[in-house]
């Protein structure tokens, strides 16, 4: 099977498969230096784009050198990724037409603050490449925030309050 690298709509370039690719077939394998978590956020910091791996608990990344680096995400995948005794396969879950660009759900757990935009233009787009559990940890987060933040707003205003009866009861 071969695998071509070109301009795709959903991010910059895309990996694309030169002939039909049958359900269940594997693809290709996802693979390049394997580097600490730390090491990568240390050499990636100031750096928009990334080509990492993580594997197992995420503990150790694969810093990507392969044509599988290409391959973008979309909430509508037709590939999907497993990990087979420390090696990452990329494998069909749809029959993929001959052309059509490879896709999988990156289902990122990690990123700080990054929202991790999602450009697939699926019709059930989640609008992130975060996993549907990441989405909702971060919505939970926001709101606990969210909750404090006017918690907190209330009880400045009663400070003042409070602070400003005193002060007239003084005068």
């Amino acid at each position: 099977m071969g695998l071509i690298i070109r301009s795709s709509a959903i991010h910059a370039a895309g990996c694309y498969s030169t002939t039909a690719v049958k359900k269940g077939q594997r693809i290709t394998e996802y693979t390049g230096r394997r580097i600490s978590k730390e090491e990568a956020d240390a050499a990636y910091e100031a750096s928009p784009i990334t080509y990492l791996f993580g594997l197992g608990n995420g503990d150790i990344v694969i810093d990507g050198h392969c044509a599988a680096m290409f391959i973008n995400h979309s909430c509508a995948a037709n590939a999907e990724t497993s990990e087979v005794d420390g090696r990452v396969w990329v494998t069909a879950i749809k029959n993929i037409a001959a052309g059509e660009e490879i896709t999988y759900d990156y289902r990122l757990y990690d990123g700080g603050d990054d929202a991790a935009v999602c450009n697939c233009g699926a019709k059930r787009c989640r609008g992130t490449m975060y996993s549907p559990d990441e989405v909702k940890k971060r919505k939970l987060a926001a709101k606990r925030a969210a909750l404090r933040a006017k918690k907190k707003a209330a009880r400045d205003r009663e400070k003042k309050r409070a602070a400003k009866k005193s002060k007239s009861a003084k005068a």
